[in-house]
């Protein structure tokens, strides 16, 4: 609570700053943004079987009030976010609790509430922008978990230059990550799901470099290097491209991740690659995907503990990312707004592994998870944009314990400037 003081004032400050700036030419000011979104967030993960805790069952209200000024006059121009970040807890109790709604005590009960403010300093010239403070990346090498009701955030700055078309490049450093059920800034650190590598070993930095060339409207190229000091190093490299194809659309997302240990190898031993594609063809609010995903090397894919991992077959519950294993999924899609029902689409997916050679695995090597994700979203009257959401899962594994799951989600956003 203590920084959460120290950040708002120093947020205050810089503030002020800026908005004495702001009174020759209101960029500041007239381009701001104010938005309050709230999610109601009820979460129920049933193990099937095992010894330990049977159930995650909580339910939370989240609040975020979300400011984002518009910048000063100027060659280089200045602004800033800032966002107020508040759970309540409206049910839960010890033996249900982790479901990464709340924090947790270590007598097992969650928190009544937690709340913090996170905010970043943004300065453009041209078309190139540098954010530093507190971001919520969404980078190949680097995914912030936002599934919850307030999402993981890192410290650190990043820049965006994108004055030299078709290139974009992005620079990246990150020393602390808030958790998504936390208000406490902590080290970075490696994923070790399953026992996957020696130790959840912790690094000081994350540093990432890399460029995006859209080569045509419909057609992107994206590397990216990553390193986590002292555990890994990482390559990516994607390929986006749409086409028309008949009367519908043809998508393709290929990816490719190259990972090795770096330094003093904290995690011990990691050799990994990984290729994932993704091919989806959308025709009249239907839309059908074909996912493929395969690893290859010693090791899994290593990725910032807590994030998402860049992978097309990471979804609800699992990522099917176990050491040698391959995965296929199938999905589809529908928008009812083509039968005169705008609002209301859905999605369902199949994704089945096998081959998976994991520290935990003593018998089978397969595991598959279905989902089904419906969602309103309310088109008029005085509950317009109120988004209703039901997600379900279910998964079934030879070496990780079954589970099913269940989400239902109400969010609401009221713009106030």
């Amino acid at each position: 609570m203590h920084n959460n003081k120290k950040l708002a004032h120093t947020l205050a400050v810089t503030s002020l700053g800026s908005l004495a700036l702001s009174a020759q030419a209101g960029g500041f000011v007239e381009d701001a943004k104010l938005n309050l979104q709230t999610q109601n967030y009820y979460f129920n993960r049933d193990f099937r079987e095992g010894t330990a805790q049977s159930k995650r069952e909580e339910w939370a209200q989240g609040f975020a009030l979300d400011f984002r000024s518009g910048y000063t006059p100027g060659t280089i121009r200045f602004g800033v976010d800032a966002v107020g970040l508040l759970g309540i807890k409206l049910d839960s109790a010890r033996g249900r609790a982790g479901s990464g709604l709340l924090p947790v005590h270590d007598d097992g009960e969650a928190a009544d509430a937690f709340s913090r403010v996170d905010a970043a300093v943004k300065a453009r010239m041209g078309q190139s922008e540098l954010r530093a403070g507190i971001l919520v990346p969404k980078l190949p090498t680097l995914q912030a978990n936002t599934g919850r009701i307030i999402p993981q955030a890192f410290q650190g700055a990043q820049a965006s230059i994108a004055d030299l078309k078709p290139l974009t490049f992005t620079l990246a450093h990150f020393d602390r990550v808030i958790e998504r059920d936390s208000v406490d800034r902590q080290s970075l650190s490696l994923n070790n799901k399953n026992r996957r590598f020696s130790a959840s070993a912790e690094a000081n930095a994350l540093d990432i470099a890399g460029v995006e060339a859209k080569l045509a409207d419909n057609l992107a190229l994206n590397y990216q290097f990553a390193r986590l000091d002292d555990i890994y190093d990482q390559q990516f490299l994607g390929l986006t491209h749409q086409a028309v194809l008949g009367a519908g659309k043809f998508k393709s997302d290929l990816r490719y991740l190259h990972s090795g240990d770096s330094g003093r190898a904290a995690g011990g031993e990691i050799d990994s690659d990984v290729f994932a594609a993704m091919f989806t063809y959308s025709l009249a609010g239907h839309a059908l995907g074909l996912g493929y995903q395969r690893l290859y090397g010693d090791t899994s894919l290593p990725f910032v503990s807590g994030s998402d991992p860049y992978l097309v077959n990471y979804i609800q519950i699992n990522d099917f990312a176990e050491p040698g294993e391959r995965s296929w999924q199938l999905r589809y899609d529908y928008d009812f707004g083509q039968v005169g029902i705008p609002g209301l689409t859905f999605m369902t997916r199949y994704i089945r592994g096998d081959h998976a050679d994991g520290a935990t695995i003593s018998a089978g090597d397969g595991e598959w998870e279905r989902n089904t994700d419906v969602q309103y979203v309310i088109q008029s009257g005085p509950l317009k944009a109120l988004a209703i959401r039901w997600r379900n899962a279910s998964y079934r594994s030879d070496f990780a314990r079954d589970a099913d799951e269940n989400r239902l989600i109400l969010s609401y956003s009221i713009p106030l400037l």
